[in-house]
């Protein structure tokens, strides 16, 4: 009976388990896909289907210039140097085609040569722009990019204009005969160029998983869409204008992103703290928490430990149960806000959260231990030292809607004092007061 028991266990286990890993796959494949995947298939799938004729024209005029300029002015204004950089490209691209290759004019001439140098160079530029670090759009670590964008701009021109260097037939040279390749404008060079970058993209997303890296992919995928499919004219500035967009967008998400959340943590900050006590209704719960002798610990192992205890703790109160919202509100304190929840209804989470830190407690990192997990960790242990680590956690509640957010938070301050000043390593209540 016991055996049929633990077995029925293993099997509701096994179920959770697959359950949250389905879960987390979906997760990861929507900010995949939202909102740069969903904005160019969006927009691919309008210009194919075919947009009204009156509207065409209005997009035409309007969408460059205004994806232009929201480049440049958030890309100044959010210190983003790479989004100006990947904008005055893109609109370089779209300009040069439509002087010398509108229409049919990308299959001869100078317009085809301007075409199969585009194909190759702005992968390569995307790829290039998305390792190199924000420094400034201005400062000298920003100027090496725009010679890189003059120097291309000169090649090109040195190219199309000197025929007898006799470097143009390479723009085009085909390394494979297959029937396949003739059914896309692009060159050979150029498909090699993006296959190449699709790559790149692909893997520096899967390693960073951030919303400019996934914004980098979709611009490629937006630029080779204005390349590879029908003439050079209309649909190709739309596509250009939206590969701009996608980046625009994403640095405004992690804009937001740098405003509501922690970097340290991950968990939202204080912010989006206050946002959701201004929104959450009449009646919840506070609790403030905080790391017991964290200065200590600071002072005797440095700042990096205490970086990693604060880590090491945020990674516990994101699995807080009970329905709680976690935050990094400042330092070594965190919040958690139980909605439409009695105080007494959070203390046993509460308590559960307290005791999972204490009998985790904190392992230095010793001398030898690898940074990233390896693949056998058995034969990295070693001599662990424990550092013992508890918190205090102060709870207050709101049912009174005199009660101003602000004067519970205060009032879980003081609770989480008392329960400091009682030894740490425990939970304090107390009720709000109106005003103070």
């Amino acid at each position: 009976m016991s055996r049929n028991l633990d077995n029925l266990q293993n099997n509701r286990e096994k179920k959770f388990i697959s359950l949250q890993v389905g879960i987390s796959f979906l997760q990861t494949l929507l900010s995949f896909f939202v909102p740069g995947g969903v904005l160019v298939l969006a927009v691919s799938f309008l210009l194919l289907r075919g947009l009204p004729t009156l509207t065409l024209p209005l997009l035409i005029r309007m969408c460059p210039y205004a994806v232009l300029a929201a480049g440049i002015w958030f890309g100044w204004r959010f210190n983003r140097s790479r989004l100006i950089f990947v904008i005055i490209v893109l609109a370089l691209a779209d300009r040069s085609l439509l002087i010398f290759a509108e229409g049919s004019g990308a299959s001869v001439g100078a317009g085809r040569i301007v075409y199969n140098a585009i194909c190759i160079l702005l992968p390569a530029n995307l790829v290039v722009f998305s390792f190199i670090k924000e420094r400034g759009f201005l400062t000298w670590h920003g100027k090496w990019p725009l010679g890189m964008i003059l120097f291309q701009i000169i090649a090109v021109i040195l190219i199309g204009a000197w025929k007898q260097l006799g470097l143009s037939p390479y723009l085009e040279y085909s390394f494979i005969k297959m029937r396949l390749f003739s059914l896309i404008p692009m060159a050979q060079p150029g498909l090699i160029a993006f296959g190449a970058a699709f790559f790149i993209l692909i893997f520096r997303y899967v390693q960073h998983r951030g919303s400019i890296e996934c914004a980098f992919f979709w611009t490629l995928v937006s630029s080779f869409f204005a390349l590879a499919l029908g003439d050079i004219g209309p649909m190709s500035t739309i596509f250009f204008a939206t590969a701009g967009l996608v980046l625009v967008i994403s640095v405004l998400e992690t804009s937001f992103n740098f405003a509501f959340y922690d970097d340290l943590t991950g968990l939202p900050a204080r912010r989006a703290f206050n946002e959701t006590l201004s929104k959450i209704g009449r009646h919840f719960t506070v609790a403030m928490i905080e790391v017991d002798s964290f200065k200590k610990i600071n002072d005797r192992y440095g700042l990096l430990v205490g970086d990693q205890v604060l880590r090491m703790v945020a990674t516990k109160l994101e699995k807080v149960t009970g329905g709680g919202l976690s935050y990094r509100y400042s330092g070594q304190r965190f919040g958690v806000v139980f909605p439409a929840k009695f105080v007494d209804e959070t203390i046993p989470h509460l308590e559960s959260l307290r005791k999972g830190v204490e009998i985790y407690g904190f392992i230095l990192r010793g001398a030898k231990r690898p940074r990233k997990k390896p693949a056998n960790p058995e034969k990295y242990r070693g001599p662990q030292k424990r550092v013992p680590l508890t918190i205090a956690i102060g709870a207050v509640e709101r049912e009174d809607t005199s009660v101003k957010p602000k004067y519970v938070i205060k009032a879980a301050d003081q609770a989480l004092l008392n329960a400091q000043n009682m030894g740490g390593n425990q939970i304090a209540t107390q009720p709000p007061k109106p005003s103070y």
